[in-house]
């Protein structure tokens, strides 16, 4: 990677062009710097696909205007980023304003992890005030996300983590019970913590060893959301199990809703 200068060109007629103020790093933009996305960009690229600033120019039809603070997202499932540097130039549904005292470095990394979580929570998942929320690598993006939406939904929130400082963060964040797995089964605890019901909705983006270890403290009826799989490995759903114990498998690919309802995206 390498820092430089480069002509920004004319804004494009349909794009908002932002200053950016703040970044995220999301681990899309992490797979894309390794070279390991399943896309890849032609080369040289500028990665950051998330970013916060204030909108320099705009189409007529832009729903934001000049000098506005914003949020947007530069694409995702084709690519084009560009958020890294210090303008980026955003398709219109992907520009959202967002109020004066939210600070920029929180508004940058509000776009993709916590609408993942808010279409996995509440329209995969069917989130329910009173139930109980297991959240895997609670101290992640997605999850550290998802732990403070399904607090605000009104859910008993488990989280776990791999060290003492991520465990520490999981209950700063608002988790109920923080879980070290490197140390505790977590599967041991939250039959504890439940009287041996088991977690309502499981919330993972690590897949492989984890997975399968979800599938023995799920609750009856419960609901096992697939974020992804950080651990590397796809693990296998076994059918009869799902079937013997009366729970759902199911998946959140966040930018199909982009790509296929962006209506639903904009009302979250």
């Amino acid at each position: 990677m390498v820092l430089e200068e480069v002509d920004e060109g004319p804004p494009p007629h349909d794009r908002v062009r932002i200053r950016v103020e703040a970044a995220a790093v999301n681990f899309p933009d992490a797979l894309l710097v390794a070279g390991l996305y399943q896309v890849k960009p032609e080369l040289p690229f500028v990665a950051g696909l998330e970013v916060a600033g204030t909108v320099l120019s705009a189409p007529p039809v832009a729903a934001v205007h000049v000098g506005e603070r914003v949020l947007a997202l530069l694409e995702v499932g084709g690519l084009t980023g560009g958020g890294f540097g210090e303008i980026a130039d955003a398709p219109l549904r992907g520009v959202v304003a967002i109020p004066d005292e939210m600070p920029f470095e929180d508004a940058c990394g509000l776009m993709v992890t916590y609408q993942t979580g808010y279409f996995g929570l509440h329209r995969r998942a069917n989130l329910q005030s009173g139930e109980v929320l297991l959240v895997h690598a609670g101290a992640g993006g997605v999850g550290s996300a998802a732990i403070q939406l399904g607090k605000a939904a009104g859910a008993m929130v488990i989280a776990t983590a791999g060290s003492a400082a991520k465990v520490e963060l999981c209950r700063k964040l608002g988790a109920d019970l923080a879980i070290n797995y490197t140390e505790e089964d977590f599967v041991h605890v939250v039959k504890d913590r439940t009287a041996g019901r088991g977690a309502d909705v499981i919330y993972d983006p690590v897949g492989g060893d984890v997975y399968d270890r979800s599938t023995k403290c799920v609750a009856l009826e419960g609901r096992i959301v697939i974020v992804g799989f950080a651990s590397g490995r796809i693990a296998t759903a076994a059918t009869n199990h799902v079937l013997v114990k009366n729970y759902s498998v199911v998946g959140l690919h966040w930018n199909l809703y982009n790509q296929r309802d962006p209506e639903q995206v904009a009302a979250a």
